[in-house]
């Protein structure tokens, strides 16, 4: 988390300094919206999920987008994810993704949810152009949108936003003077809200809203592919813990790990930055102790990874009255 975002969440008094570039902002997004809403077009049949929230940094909409997949793929149906690709450099857009594409064309988060929820992903920085390719390569009947809330260009038949349940909306003003991309009214908007984790303070919104959680699940071994239970840890006692996080907000996968008896050393890069060897050479980073990070970041590292590298792979539990709610509102309960 860099200096404005902390002052986002410790409510800095200096931040109303940035008010009329925050009202400014507002304006130029509600206009934005407007003129993106009216040019919309359906593209086929199947339902359009957009799984977004209206605060910069990580809220959880990843993770709850995989865990909805992989409970809709259990429950018969063939889903299919559409993503901007952030931090991409492909050539030529749209890109289909699949577990060994390379994260740095890519981006990481598609990488990881081709992998994690084995079914099609696409990217396009346009949207409605990677909705088009999904639907007419392959043979899905529903579609993910991982992110999207504010991409008005692309037709949405639902909305899910997804609000960090400790950081809530910081100060509650829109960027830069805060962390919202949108004002906090747009949740009275969509259809279903999730708050990731205990809510630091209650939401009282009109719209259906449910809690989940993410659970340390096991420890993947970079370099083998050896997997463990998170309970099990293969950690030797006196060992310290190198917690690696390039991610929006690294505090959910250090509480995790805090759950492990051992010393933790945390050691910070901007989010989604792009790993290299080099990042883990120098006094940084003890090369004879392990190192731990998320299987987002970890995608980035496979191709170096020495047998001292970890992923921890956390689960989201959903709920099944928020699935039946959702299957409910698509037609296909």
């Amino acid at each position: 988390m860099n200096f404005l975002e902390r002052a986002w969440y410790e409510s800095k008094p200096w931040l109303y300094l940035l008010w009329p570039l925050s009202m400014l902002f507002r304006g130029l997004a509600a206009n934005r919206r407007k003129r993106q809403s009216a040019a919309a077009e359906r593209l086929g049949k199947q339902p359009v999920i957009v799984v977004g929230n209206i605060t910069v940094g990580g809220a959880g909409k990843t993770s709850l987008l995989i865990a909805l997949a992989q409970e809709l793929k259990r429950r018969g149906f063939s889903p299919g994810v559409i993503s901007r690709g952030y931090g991409a450099s492909a050539a030529d857009y749209p890109v289909d993704v699949n577990a060994g594409s390379d994260p740095v064309t890519c981006g990481d988060e598609p990488v990881l949810i081709a992998a994690r929820a084995d079914c099609p992903v696409v990217i396009d920085p346009d949207r409605p152009a990677a909705l088009a390719h999904l639907l007419a390569e392959h043979d899905v009947d529903l579609v993910l949108s991982d992110d999207g809330l504010q991409h008005y260009r692309l037709h949405r038949d639902i909305e899910i936003a997804v609000v960090d349940g400790a950081r809530m909306f910081g100060n509650g003003l829109c960027l830069p003077a805060g962390p919202l991309r949108e004002p906090r009214g747009r949740l009275h908007e969509v259809d279903l809200v999730v708050v990731n984790g205990e809510p630091a303070a209650a939401l009282d919104l009109p719209v259906p809203t449910y809690q989940v959680a993410l659970e340390a699940h096991s420890l993947i071994n970079l370099a083998s592919g050896e997997e463990r239970p998170f309970a099990g840890a293969p950690f030797h006692v006196g060992h310290t813990l190198q917690l690696v996080s390039g991610i929006g907000n690294p505090d959910r996968f250090y509480a995790l790990m805090e759950n492990l008896p051992y010393p933790l050393a945390r050691i910070e890069f901007p989010d989604h930055h792009n790993f290299s060897a080099e990042d883990f050479e120098g006094e940084r980073i003890d090369i004879h102790q392990p190192i731990v990070m998320t299987e987002k970041d970890a995608v980035k590292c496979r191709r170096f990874a020495t047998p001292n590298f970890w992923a921890l792979r956390a689960e989201m539990k959903l709920p099944p009255e928020f699935v039946e709610a959702l299957l409910k509102k698509t037609g296909k309960s």
